[in-house]
């Protein structure tokens, strides 16, 4: 244990962040999921409604630094590509 006392701050600030950015990647995880089981089930305008819904995590994650940017960035475009397979491979 840390003797100093910013040091000490240190720790229970780092417990906090640590315990919200776990929040923010949970959500990330989840919307992703959700995205790639409409892809599953072949119904494209519900996977682009849960693209929609994902990109909107993702991005509020890069906007305060839990993802970088360009993580998020290749998530969403993976993600796009996936459907517009998935739709393509339907018709």
């Amino acid at each position: 244990m840390a003797n100093i006392r910013s040091s000490e701050k240190d720790i229970r600030r780092t417990k906090a962040r640590t315990a919200h950015n776990q929040t923010v990647k949970s959500r990330i995880r989840t919307a992703r999921k959700r995205v790639l089981a409409a892809v599953e089930k072949g119904d494209t305008k519900a996977a682009e409604a849960e693209l929609s819904a994902f990109a909107s995590v993702a991005d509020k994650a890069a906007k305060t630094k839990v993802l970088h940017k360009n993580t998020a960035s290749r998530l969403k475009s993976r993600l796009a590509s996936s459907i517009k397979k998935a739709g393509a491979a339907k018709k």
